[in-house]
This record gives structure tokens, C-alpha cells and sequence, in this order.
């Protein structure tokens, strides 16, 4: 990494990080995090080089006009120069000084080329990441090896003072290997965006977007959704886990064995009893539908309606199945059969039905949600 401008830019940027709070200087000190890929150390270099630019130019401004305020002030009863123009200075300075600039703007273009051009590069990856942004967490699909991961942010009590840093379930990826990430959406517009590893690269639904690392130091690596994408956005952060190569297969060896236990149990034919499901269901609620819904089921109306005495939770389970598994038209309820299996869907629904005094004795099974699909 270099910083050959980072001893300039950091003395202007002093004073206004003063003005923040300490939590964020002892996160951030006076710049970016530390990069630790090709592309971000291109991109990190660059934004230094652009600093130093303008600070040079910021303090070569301030002395010509101080100097000028001070060397032609009005208690000197200075005559203004109304020869002015036809002066060398005044001649040539019309042409000079947009000479400069252009020759500035072409030095820090031709370093920005070759940043864009290795952000674009499209050399074959080692593993690609399938990164989907939701309302409001993140959904991890490692393409090679057909394995998921939902990543959402840790309750306070749980991150401490990592709290809005930290999630549940970090998206892992092995060290001096190339990974490509696909981003899309599932509702509204998000951005992925972890400075120490990856470029910001917006999330569109119904719209594929690239990006790629080579991550060259093992860590954990935080960031956040960097598009405004509704009351919850400050609520998804990201997380990475760097790992060495061999601790990543031996990681995804596990999450395989993991999911393969997980749809023979989906798919066993077990007839579950309600408190099973209900305590599967709290568990799963909380952790992907209580940010909108809110834990206690009173919702955020108008946009996240309540479920605690809701026609929907009360009223006939086919039609509860079908908003679940296939979302609402028009609304903000996305269509969650493909994000969860039929005993995850089975769970949260009978705990939708159940909780906060809903309490309609109703035990939604697997085959059911398997029927409604």
C-alpha cells in the first residue's frame, strides 16, 4: 500500500474529524481501513493522490488570495490597476491557469483509467459469490458449491460494542484466491460495500452487477450497505471473514454436511408438534421478519403491517402460506419460498400464528408449505 500522501492529506483532514465522535475516530482514525486486495489498494493510492491535489492546490489558492486581501486592501489606499488586462499576466494567465487544471485533471485521469480498467478485469475466479441484498440483511450463494448463507446483524446485547458491525453469519471466503461476487436485489436498490477488500457496487433487482477480490491478509473485514434503502438500512452490515485456503475447504466441507442434514430433516415426513415449532419458528422470526414486524408482531405501518391480531395470522392458512411463500404484489412483502425451506417456512408461519396472543392452535407442517409452492 502506498502512502506517500497520506502524511498531508491526514494534517488537512485533522481538524474535521475533531468535530466527529470518538467512536468513529477509533474506527476509521483519519482515513479508510487498511487495504488488502489489488483493487482496493489502486483505488486507496488514487483517492490519496486526488487528496493530495487538492489540498496542494486549496493551499496555493488560500496564500494568493490572503496575500492578495492583504497586499491590496483599501486602508493602503491602493489604485486598482485598471491596465490590468493588457499586462503580461493578464494576458496569459486566461490561458495559462485552465492549462494547468486540464493538465491536472489528464495526470489524475490517467491513474484513474488503469484503477477502472483492473475493477473491470475479467480474469476466471476461483470461487464466485452470488451477494443479494434484502430488506434488510444479505443473502450468500457460494455458485460452485450450491451453499447459502443469510447473514443479519447481531442484536446489541449479543455485538457489544461492535453493534451495527457485526452479524450472525459472516460471509467467509478464503485468502490468495480470486472471487468474483455477483450483486443483485430482491426489493429496492442496495450496495455492497466492504472498503478493505471490494469496491462499492450497487445491488439492482432483476439486474446482475461484478465485482471481484483477491484478498492478501487474513481478517475480519467490515461494511455496510451503502445505498439508502429504507428505514432499516443502517441495519444490514456486512461482514467478512478472511480465512487461509485450507481452513476455507475444511469450512465449506462442514457447511455441506450442514445443509444436507438440514433437507433430509425438511424432507424426513416428520408430523412436528406445535411447541417444536414454535420454537423453531421465534428462532427464524426473529432473525429475518422481526426488522420489519418487529419482535413483538406490532409492525411499522403503514409500509410493514402488524401480524399480532392481523387478518392474515388469523384468518385462513392457505392464504397466510401463499403471502409468505410468494409475497404480496405491490407491497413491501418479498416472496420468501426460495430464501427458506419448507420446515424454515413451516415454523415461522406457525409462530406468526401463534405468538402475541394469536393463539389459533394452528401447527403449519413441511407438507404443507411443499403443497402450497
Amino acid at each position: 500500500m502506498s502512502n506517500r500522501f497520506l502524511k498531508p492529506c491526514t494534517a488537512f483532514a485533522l481538524p474535521s474529524l475533531l468535530l466527529t465522535s470518538g467512536a468513529v475516530l477509533a474506527e476509521y482514525k483519519f482515513n479508510f481501513p487498511e487495504p488488502v486486495s489489488p483493487v482496493t489498494k489502486e483505488v486507496f493510492d488514487l483517492h490519496m493522490m486526488t487528496s493530495a491535489v487538492a489540498l496542494i492546490i486549496m493551499v496555493l489558492v488560500t496564500i494568493f488570495f490572503v496575500y492578495s486581501i492583504y497586499k491590496f486592501r483599501k486602508s493602503k489606499n491602493y489604485e486598482p490597476d485598471q491596465e490590468f488586462h493588457k499586462g503580461w499576466f493578464g494576458t496569459w494567465s486566461w490561458a495559462l491557469v485552465p492549462a494547468i487544471v486540464l493538465g491536472i485533471d489528464l495526470t489524475i485521469a490517467g491513474s484513474a483509467s488503469s484503477t477502472f480498467d483492473l475493477i473491470e478485469d475479467k480474469t476466471p475466479a476461483d470461487l464466485t459469490v452470488k451477494v443479494t441484498g434484502s430488506q434488510w440483511k444479505w443473502t450468500y450463494e457460494y455458485m460452485e458449491d450450491d451453499v447459502k448463507i443469510v447473514s443479519t446483524l447481531l442484536p446489541k446485547e449479543e455485538a457489544g460494542e461492535l453493534y451495527l458491525r457485526t452479524v450472525d453469519n459472516p460471509l467467509v471466503l478464503p485468502t490468495d484466491r480470486r472471487v468474483r461476487f455477483l450483486h443483485t436485489a430482491t426489493d429496492v436498490l442496495h450496495a455492497w460495500w466492504v472498503p478493505a477488500i471490494a469496491v462499492k457496487k450497487d445491488s439492482i433487482p432483476g439486474y446482475i452487477n461484478e465485482t471481484w477480490t483477491i484478498i492478501e491478509k487474513e481478517g475480519n473485514y467490515h461494511g455496510q450497505c451503502a445505498e439508502n434503502c429504507g428505514t432499516g438500512h443502517a441495519f444490514m452490515p456486512i461482514q467478512v471473514n478472511a480465512i487461509a485456503g485450507e481452513e476455507f475447504d475444511t469450512w465449506m466441507s462442514k457447511q455441506k454436511e450442514i445443509k444436507l442434514a438440514k433437507m433430509a430433516e425438511a424432507a424426513s415426513g416428520k408430523v412436528w408438534a406445535l411447541d417444536e415449532l414454535m420454537t423453531k419458528g421465534e428462532e427464524l422470526y426473529n432473525k429475518n421478519c422481526s426488522a420489519c414486524h418487529k419482535p413483538d408482531g406490532s409492525g411499522i405501518p403503514p409500509v410493514f403491517p402488524p401480524l399480532k391480531g392481523s387478518a392474515i395470522a388469523l384468518g385462513d392458512v392457505s392464504k397466510h402460506l401463499e403471502v409468505v411463500i410468494k409475497g404480496a404484489s405491490g407491497t413491501a412483502m418479498a416472496a420468501w419460498g426460495n430464501q427458506l425451506d419448507d420446515l424454515e417456512l413451516a415454523a415461522i408461519i406457525t409462530y406468526e400464528r401463534n405468538a402475541w396472543e394469536n393463539n389459533t392452535g394452528d401447527a403449519v407442517q413441511p407438507s404443507d408449505v411443499k403443497a402450497a409452492r
